[in-house]
């Protein structure tokens, strides 16, 4: 099996919440091995910082600040993106909130604002980009999911809802856009510390729980997600389809 499988070389790659933790580490990855990739967010100079962090390790690195649970400004960059710098390959939708709370006290505004964010924007800028990769008659989408896409867990049931809402939509992606040459796939991360777990990471009474409750033993490391996206995004997941590969340490294994 030639390493060509899993190259990118050609490609270019937008990731979305790029600008820190899951999202920088995916795009850093997909750089590597050798896509061109296009980060996103909202904040302009949290993007300027992590694209000057790319470029330092000689990866082509474009920027692109919308928010994506606008779908007007969405569609706006998506078709910009494809006139202005050239078509967009691989689409991994990562930008994703979380917020704590009993469910019985979770206010309305709240669950919006958690559904916008995780399920919503999947939505909005998968269709944007599948319209693009449909014309070609190709293309990759890599939608994250979570652990909380197969499992639930005390505070947080409208992350979970939405984590579930991406699986299926997932499924409902590949379902609608593989005949036209798309692979939609998804990667589920379990526990990770990263900006959004920091509350739990500092919680020594949860850090306990978790390596007591995964096999592996420990919590992820971002990089350790690399590898699942690249695959995904490469030509040796050309007849994987409507998938979830959950990288969780054995969480899901074991009870």
């Amino acid at each position: 099996m030639s390493l060509k499988l899993f190259d990118l070389s050609g490609k270019r790659a937008l990731v979305t919440g790029s600008g820190q933790g899951i999202g920088l580490s995916l795009a850093e990855g997909l750089g590597r091995a050798g896509a061109r990739v296009v980060i996103n967010g909202r904040d302009e100079a949290k993007l300027a910082k992590a694209a000057e962090q790319l470029s330092a390790q000689g990866i082509a690195v474009e920027q692109s600040a919308f928010d994506v649970t606008d779908p007007k400004a969405v569609v706006e960059a998506v078709d910009a993106i494809e006139k202005d710098h050239g078509p967009i390959d691989i689409l991994v939708n990562n930008a994703g909130i979380q917020r704590r709370a009993p469910l019985e006290e979770f206010e309305v505004d709240t669950w919006r604002e958690v559904m916008r964010t995780n399920l919503d924007s999947v939505f909005f800028v998968g269709q944007a980009v599948a319209r693009h990769m449909i014309k070609r008659g190709r293309g990759k989408i890599i939608n994250v999911g979570s652990l909380m896409s197969a499992a639930a867990r005390y505070s947080v049931a409208p992350y979970t809802a939405a984590k579930g809402g991406v699986r299926n939509l997932t499924f409902g992606m590949c379902t609608d856009w593989a005949r036209h040459g798309l692979q939609i796939n998804a990667v589920g991360p379990g526990y990770f510390a990263t900006p959004l777990n920091q509350a739990l990471v500092e919680n020594p009474d949860f850090d306990r729980w978790l390596k007591a409750r995964t096999p592996a033993g420990r919590w992820g490391k971002v990089e350790e997600l690399q590898g699942a996206v690249i695959f995904l995004a490469s030509p040796g997941s050309d007849f994987v389809n409507g998938q979830i590969l959950y990288v969780d340490g054995g969480v899901l294994a074991t009870l």
